[in-house]
């Protein structure tokens, strides 16, 4: 009745949706992608498409439960253990295991999204789609066209959606996953191949241009179908690149990384554009905060793309930003230290045991 559950660390925000939604409830908060515990989802303050509504999942935290490794064991909360709660959430795991946690849901009509589709050609457009969106929608994201230079430069496809008011309260059949068993043979992520699916993928949406509902697994999760889409970037992998930085500065910088990525030697894939709302972050490494966030997937060109994304750090570190740490393989101890200045608060919360090699990197610990 209340929409509270309390469930173990390691649960699967798939298997709470599954277990809520047909009752008439939602999480708060949900990455891109429901094959994340709960503690995992506290340990990184994950945010949504939802963040200038609700905040990160750490908002919607009651309490929890941090075992130590000298077996202690603290019930935090925002109001009992309040430090060791700020340190825990977006912690990245080093201030011990979230036994169980309790969170407040939040009450659906339906378990359809109500969900607008409009085509943009500028960042300045996307801008303007975001700011008119913000009060009545409570979902928005962007997809960029990171190959897009010149006058095309920020070209994309605005979503947004709400909860549906009325309808069903279905939960689908769990897929079968499109499972890439092997690396395939050849690169699959070429700049001729990428640009054929930009251009396909926003022909698509610009003739389905629209509201339509849809279900909330497609529309949240449209990723989970493919099991190790990793794959597709070959041998060497690839790097996510994700940073946030101040609305006033955000046209300037966005352009200047789009502009650099859609020019150099490792072709940019998946890239999204949210805007973050105003509401401060309950952790002391939360990486959502007021601005713009974008994401960008690259295919791993070893050095070249090491220098690439080094420039990129440069210009998000000048404007005030930060790279998000859940999403990190190579970020140095300057460009962390830039974006978290209250990491030193953590210190002192850190379990002795737990460590990373994250850490490590971004903190010179030998431990």
């Amino acid at each position: 009745e209340k929409g509270i559950i309390r469930c173990e660390g390691g649960v699967l925000l798939l298997d709470i949706l599954r277990l809520v939604v047909p009752d008439g409830w939602f999480l708060p908060v949900v990455p891109g992608t429901q094959w994340v515990t709960i503690g995992g989802a506290i340990a990184n303050d994950i945010h949504g498409k939802n963040h200038h509504v609700a905040g990160t999942i750490g908002h919607h935290i009651r309490s929890f439960e941090l075992l130590r490794s000298d077996s202690t064991r603290r019930i935090c909360s925002p109001s009992s253990n309040a430090d060791w709660f700020r340190a825990t959430v977006g912690g990245l795991g080093l201030t011990g295991i979230i036994t169980w946690a309790e969170i407040q849901l939040k009450p659906i009509s339906g378990s359809d999204i109500v969900c607008e589709t409009i085509r943009f050609h500028s960042l300045d457009q996307f801008f303007e789609i975001a700011r008119e969106s913000d009060t009545a929608f409570e979902y928005t994201v962007a997809w960029i066209d990171a190959l897009a230079t010149g006058r095309k430069l920020g070209r994309g496809v605005f979503f947004r959606g709400n909860h549906a008011t009325t309808g069903s309260k279905r939960v689908l059949p769990e897929p079968e996953k499109i499972d890439l068993g092997c690396v395939p043979p050849i690169r699959m992520v070429t700049r001729p191949l990428v640009r054929l699916f930009n251009t396909l993928y926003a022909m698509k949406n610009g003739v389905s241009a629209g509201r339509v509902n849809t279900h909330y697994v497609p529309f949240f999760f449209p990723l989970d179908v493919v099991g190790s889409w990793n794959r597709l970037y070959g041998t060497q992998g690839m790097l996510q690149y994700q940073f946030v930085v101040p609305s006033e500065s955000a046209l300037n910088v966005v352009g200047e990384i789009l502009d650099r990525a859609a020019r150099s030697v490792a072709p940019p894939f998946l890239t999204v554009l949210k805007v973050f709302g105003d509401r401060s972050s309950p952790g002391l490494l939360s990486f959502p905060r007021p601005g713009i966030t974008m994401a960008i997937d690259f295919p791993n060109r070893g050095q070249p793309l090491m220098e690439l994304l080094e420039s990129f750090d440069a210009l998000v570190t000048s404007a005030g930003g930060a790279l998000y740490p859940a999403k990190d393989a190579r970020m140095s101890p300057e460009t962390f230290r830039a974006g978290f200045p209250s990491w030193e608060d953590m210190l002192r919360c850190v379990d002795p045991s737990i460590s990373s090699s994250f850490w490590r990197r971004v903190t010179g610990s030998s431990t």
